[in-house]
């Protein structure tokens, strides 16, 4: 996730940060889609969302415009990509698992996969919609600071109950350096994870109950900068 890393500080308040096209292409999700796209021609007549005949037909690309702050092409060429990867209209966390150990050889990416598909599938039904996977992702790559934060503390809170406890953090935190791979340079230690959670929930968990609640985990984000810099740890695993 890009996170409120990337944003500028004016008069106190952190910024919405500029996304460019490279930082969207960035994204294993994206890169996913755009290498299963066929290569198209100048749009034409059914430049609107292709409807094929599948188990899950998506909602209209005027709809869809208006829930993200993709663009209409942007929109039509992840569609394209997705149908071809996903001909039911519906992803599964086994493709989640697939994509992300092929864009991370070095590690485990399983665990990591695991959470992030939960996190995007909300209905918890065990498959993705497309309206789902593109609102989810222009969150990631094109929401405010907030937004994206309230994303982040949906994927800590595994169990959906409104907390994040030390245990789910260090869930998620070993999952990512279990994906980034043992062989990172900088090398990562051991017992990095436990390191990053013990600071982060010490920060965090303001009335020390021993969990951390959403406006504990905004507040805490917003103020503290180098938990705000920390957070760009996503930019490379989303």
């Amino acid at each position: 996730m890009e996170a409120a890393a990337g944003g500028q500080r004016e008069g106190g308040k952190w910024q919405k940060p500029r996304i460019s096209r490279k930082s969207l292409v960035k994204c294993c999700l994206v890169k996913w889609i755009i290498s299963s796209t066929a290569p198209q021609g100048p749009d034409s007549s059914d430049s609107d969302l292709e409807l094929a005949t599948v188990r899950h037909q998506p909602e209209g690309l005027e709809e869809l415009q208006a829930q993200t702050k993709f663009t209409r092409k942007e929109l039509q060429s992840l569609y394209r990509g997705f149908k071809n990867e996903c001909p039911s209209g519906l992803v599964d966390e086994e493709t989640f698992k697939i994509i992300y150990s092929q864009f991370f050889p070095q590690g485990d990416a399983t665990t990591y996969a695991h959470f992030l598909f939960n996190a995007f599938d909300m209905d918890r039904n065990g498959s993705i919609r497309f309206e789902d996977f593109v609102i989810g992702l222009s969150v990631l790559l094109r929401g405010s600071v907030n937004e994206k934060l309230r994303w982040a503390f949906n994927l800590y809170d595994i169990n959906k109950d409104g907390y994040i406890t030390k245990e789910e953090m260090l869930a998620i935190m070993k999952s990512i350096y279990d994906m980034m791979g043992r062989y990172t340079s900088p090398c990562v230690k051991e017992d990095a994870p436990l390191e990053h959670v013990e600071k982060f929930f010490q920060k965090m968990d303001r009335n020390k109950d021993g969990v951390v609640t959403f406006d504990e985990f905004i507040e805490t984000c917003q103020r503290d900068e180098n938990i705000m810099s920390s957070m760009q740890l996503f930019e490379n695993v989303i």
